[in-house]
């Protein structure tokens, strides 16, 4: 970072990298801020959403934009300034909501998300330069959430003990599942352990470069260009299957991260030292171009 900054002769070029959001999303900055770029002509490739203030009272006005935005139960809570999936529940019906509303401090700004109709869901990592008709696809990661499988025999404690990775997580699960912890799954009963795909919270990633493809690059292009002023960042995107991914299609994006965010396929258990620390100095690098042509701009 040091070296870069001399070569361009600044230190915070990487904050002007996408200079139609704040510090080009590096810190702080507002989901909803990123989302609300996109107009109608690329509305069909987002998840919907609705901002609401926390608050019990907040009830009936989330209900009413909910409703004017076609959002029915169930559906997804986050704090609209958030990160490593903190505050981020699944809400099955209104009662759910709101708890949720009443838990959150008062006024926090909320956002209220369509929950997709896929399950699988990718990190994929999108770059532009300015004066460029396209982009680069640099980075795609395949992430599952942690689960257990019943046997009929051990509690679901038992079971979080006996996993080699969700056992370094107990408390983190527990405190997710403390009414069933006690019980005993049944055999074959599937139980996800998190709602949000976040590494932090045990989920699991895999580099999934294999599946990136010229038809995905351009209508992440057609997105982006949607998306002025906006040049890299990775999609958290979630989608049909893979094979429609990679035709770029039946997909959603349900978030769009910043200049601070880190390409996940790092973080495959496969992936080494040298490659990771390749792929951030190469990230590093592109930061300060993409700085360098906004600011000749």
């Amino acid at each position: 970072w040091l070296w870069l900054s001399l070569r361009y002769r600044s230190l915070t070029l990487p904050l002007i990298a996408s200079p139609s959001v704040p510090l080009s999303g590096m810190v702080g900055v507002e989901k909803s801020r990123v989302l609300s770029l996109a107009s109608a002509a690329s509305e069909q490739w987002f998840a919907p959403w609705v901002l609401i203030d926390a608050g019990t009272e907040q009830l009936q006005e989330a209900m009413r934009r909910m409703q004017a935005s076609g959002i029915g139960f169930p559906v997804v809570g986050k704090p609209d300034i958030g990160c490593r999936g903190a505050g981020v529940k699944c809400l099955n019906d209104e009662q759910a909501l709101q708890r949720y509303l009443s838990e959150c401090p008062a006024g926090a700004p909320l956002m209220l998300q369509a929950l997709s109709p896929w399950e699988p869901e990718a990190g994929v990592f999108y770059r532009r330069f300015p004066g460029e008709s396209q982009g680069e696809v640099f980075s795609l990661a395949l992430k599952y959430s942690p689960y257990v499988l019943g046997d009929g025999k051990r509690t679901l404690g038992e079971l979080v003990a006996d996993d080699p990775r969700a056992g370094g997580l107990p408390a983190l699960y527990q405190s997710r599942h403390r009414q069933r912890w006690n019980d005993v799954l049944a055999e074959g009963e599937v139980l996800r352990l998190v709602f949000s795909v976040s590494h932090s919270k045990g989920a699991i990633f895999r580099d999934g470069s294999e599946y990136i493809t010229a038809a995905l690059r351009e209508r992440l292009d057609q997105v982006f260009d949607d998306l002025p002023g906006y040049f890299y960042g990775r999609l958290d995107i979630k989608f049909a299957d893979i094979e429609r991914l990679m035709q770029g299609r039946d997909f959603q994006i349900i978030e769009i991260n910043g200049a601070s965010s880190e390409a996940l396929h790092i973080w495959d258990r496969h992936a080494r030292l040298g490659g990771a620390l390749r792929a951030l100095l190469d990230q590093y690098r592109s930061l300060f171009e993409i700085g360098a042509r906004n600011r000749a701009r």
